[in-house]
């Protein structure tokens, strides 16, 4: 956690509700916005959260409940989930969502060109994959042609993305602390204010004034009874979770 001064604690933006309290809640797009602009890397005029609400049960155990869903500009489908525990199923969930969120366009019956753009973007605690990088950008490419069906065509250089339609983030925390960098970037402003560096946050804040409204709303939460309670049984619920999980593997 983050401390302001003796008298606050903030609540940790790397719980679930504690994020999407934050970045769903009516007034604060421009703060999303800044957001997904750093990871993206991509301009954006618009967002609109299609599911800010939060479930009456804070404590329920599907813990993926909590994902932030993002309309872009009316062309592109965001899902934003973090991730504090590896579950060694990151891969799965991430072209679940994927399929899911390219299939439900399919129900309102939009021609194939009209289709929206999907991008799931994960934010880890974990490392998961063996790359060097702590920003992994997924497309979904084609193999390497095979000696014996090569075709001379006169292709200088042949297609490497079969389409830009589906995309997957994967921001693993641990590395990003490991590099240790500044805050040049609006990316690298946005993770520290997730790790909640406190020296960091402060020198985020001084180039960034989304990264002050995130500090003044995380204060503001902190200092609420009700709030902190509600994050409280999010945390129990998550450690349940976790050690029903973790009992199973051991029996």
């Amino acid at each position: 956690m983050v401390r302001k001064n003796k008298e606050i604690y903030r609540l940790p933006l790397t719980n679930d509700y504690v994020f999407k309290r934050v970045f769903a809640k009516e007034g604060n797009e421009d703060i999303l916005k800044d957001f997904l602009e750093a990871i993206l890397d991509i301009s954006i005029k618009k967002v609109e959260v299609k599911n800010p609400e939060l479930p009456k049960n804070i404590a329920d155990e599907k813990l993926g409940i909590l994902d932030l869903k993002v309309h872009i500009d009316d062309k592109i489908v965001v899902d934003v989930e973090i991730q504090m525990k590896n579950e060694h199923d990151i891969e799965h969930r991430s072209t679940r969502y994927m399929t899911k969120l390219s299939s439900d366009q399919l129900k309102t019956k939009e021609p194939y060109p009209e289709l929206k753009k999907v991008i799931v973007v994960n934010l880890l605690n974990f490392v998961y994959y063996k790359r060097n990088s702590y920003h992994l950008i997924a497309h979904m490419k084609f193999e390497e042609t095979k000696e014996k069906e090569y075709i001379d065509l006169g292709y200088e250089k042949e297609d490497e993305i079969v389409t830009d339609d589906l995309e997957m983030h994967f921001i693993e925390l641990p590395k990003f602390k490991k590099k240790n960098p500044g805050v040049a970037t609006k990316l690298e402003q946005w993770l520290w204010m997730l790790i909640g560096e406190e020296e960091k946050v402060k020198m985020a804040e001084k180039e960034n004034k989304e990264i002050e409204k995130v500090v003044e709303e995380l204060d503001e939460i902190s200092l609420d009874e009700k709030e902190r309670e509600l994050y409280e049984a999010r945390q129990r619920a998550i450690f349940e979770y976790n050690y029903t999980m973790y009992t199973a593997e051991k029996r």
